[in-house]
């Protein structure tokens, strides 16, 4: 070997000592570079989120007529906000509507081997006939349940009912029957009240096959999704209604959600709120539809719902509800923005309506029927409970003051039907709520943490690929 050689080697290794540490040092700077562009990306988020709060007021992506309705998005949301939500929330507290009477014992009509009774340390299908007291099966119900440890739905205690309830006299409703629900919602045998306010619609660990057999059986069975170019508008209704009411129990789901169980802390669960509702932009559609459909039911039968009785005993909180009533019928701004949230006078016009009529009350029947098959004690109340909301809101629309002989008959409302339906409205109107305070910054949130989840890997590959550019 010559020395011309010996000297290029040495020089060769010289470069390869000082690459080395020249790459590394490239790399640390890169990444503090990286890092610090993060970080900066996210102080100005916040920073502009606090700064600009109300800049989101007004701003959302939903604009326009909300689809198939009489009102726009705007308009809702100004009139939720500060008419609506707050008489409803009063609402819901008073004695007559805080008690729903429910029948939760397990009587699934279509897969009974595989309810409730099977799961692990469920005891409420187990309960022996005398644990409810007779008083309960009567009109006027006088006496307390024993509170007793009930504890079910796979040993989660957060999804049983909790049976607690006031001493309260009920004044009997006529009992009449609804041709768009299961007949045995007008069962009086093995049925109870249960206190709402003691059980609120929220995260109880209800998942897995069971929880979805029910959504499957509810889409694929009883409700399909209608396609893009559908032409039956009753159709595109029932799918929209059963999406919306679906939405709103996931809102309520994420927004009481169990973060940490073994410091049973609660709280917003934003990624599911986000991965459930809000990055789908046909399922806040559909909520927003459900509401004024339910609504327009809810103004529809104002006159009935003015007469109607709401004696509990209590003659002044009897009063309040009346008063409050009153306020929700005749609100003089919800006359003038949206006296007509939804006109169901153009459905069931063609000639085969009346068979039609028939077909989407059998579907939306075997949907009534399914609640009973929910594995969870809370999620089957609030299932039966917003579920008889609906169904009665389509009493409403759809049976009474029609064209046909069967919309000639006055309209009868049950108690439990009212009850219902005014907490039903009540729902959807906090899960509309919701998505109109809360679903800007939390799509924002998210969207960043993904745009920055996705942008990581391509900045760590562009350092090594600068770093071994020197080697």
């Amino acid at each position: 070997m010559g020395k011309g050689a010996i000297k290029e080697g040495e020089s060769e290794r010289k470069r390869q000592t000082w690459r080395w540490p020249l790459a590394a040092l490239v790399v640390v700077l890169l990444a503090v570079a990286v890092s610090s562009r993060t970080a900066s990306n996210v102080g100005s988020f916040f920073t502009d989120r606090n700064s600009c709060s109300c800049s989101l007021q007004g701003s959302g992506k939903y604009k326009g007529m909300v689809e198939d309705c009489c009102c726009d998005y705007e308009t809702v949301d100004n009139l939720n906000s500060e008419v609506l939500n707050p008489l409803l929330q009063d609402l819901v507290t008073t004695p007559f509507f805080r008690y729903f009477k429910v029948k939760l014992w397990c009587d699934c009509p279509f897969w009974p081997d595989d309810g409730m009774c099977r799961l692990r340390d469920c005891s409420v299908c187990e309960c022996p006939e005398n644990e409810f007291p007779e008083p309960f099966k009567r009109p006027y119900n006088i006496a307390g349940l024993p509170s007793d440890n009930l504890i079910c739905q796979e040993g989660k205690p957060q999804a049983a009912v909790d049976r607690t309830i006031d001493n309260i006299a009920f004044r009997g409703w006529v009992e009449t029957n609804n041709p768009w629900t299961h007949e045995d919602d007008t069962d009086k045998g093995n049925m109870t009240y249960v206190n709402l306010q003691l059980n609120p619609e929220r995260f109880t660990g209800y998942t897995g096959p069971s929880a979805r057999r029910i959504w499957d059986s509810i889409y694929s069975e009883n409700c399909p999704k209608y396609s893009s170019g559908e032409t039956c508008p009753e159709k595109k209704v029932l799918y929209k209604l059963i999406s919306g009411l679906h939405s709103s129990i996931s809102m309520h789901i994420a927004g009481d959600y169990l973060l940490d169980e073994s410091r049973n802390q609660w709280g917003q669960n934003i990624e599911l709120m986000y991965d459930r509702i809000l990055r789908h932009p046909d399922r806040v559609r559909n909520m927003y539809f459900t509401y004024l459909f339910v609504l327009r039911a809810v103004t529809k039968a104002t006159a009935y719902l003015e007469q109607a009785e709401y004696d509990t005993g209590n003659h002044a909180e009897d009063l309040k509800t009346q008063s409050l009533i009153k306020q929700l019928l005749y609100s003089p701004k919800l006359q003038t923005a949206c006296p007509v949230p939804f006109d169901e006078a153009k459905l069931w016009q063609g000639q085969g309506g009346p068979e039609l009529k028939q077909q989407i009350q059998k579907q939306f029947r075997n949907i009534s029927a399914l609640m009973d098959c929910v594995g969870c004690e809370k999620c089957r109340l609030w299932g039966k409970l917003q579920v008889q909301g609906l169904g009665t809101a389509l009493k409403i629309l759809f049976s009474v003051g029609n064209q046909d002989k069967e919309g000639d008959q006055t309209l009868q409302l049950q108690r439990n039907e009212v009850i219902a339906l005014v907490n039903l409205l009540n729902r959807l109107s906090e899960s509309v709520k919701m998505v109109h305070d809360m679903g800007p910054d939390v799509e924002r949130l998210m969207e960043d943490q993904i745009a920055k989840a996705s942008a990581k890997p391509g900045r760590l590959r562009r350092v090594l690929d600068l770093a071994f550019s020197f080697w």
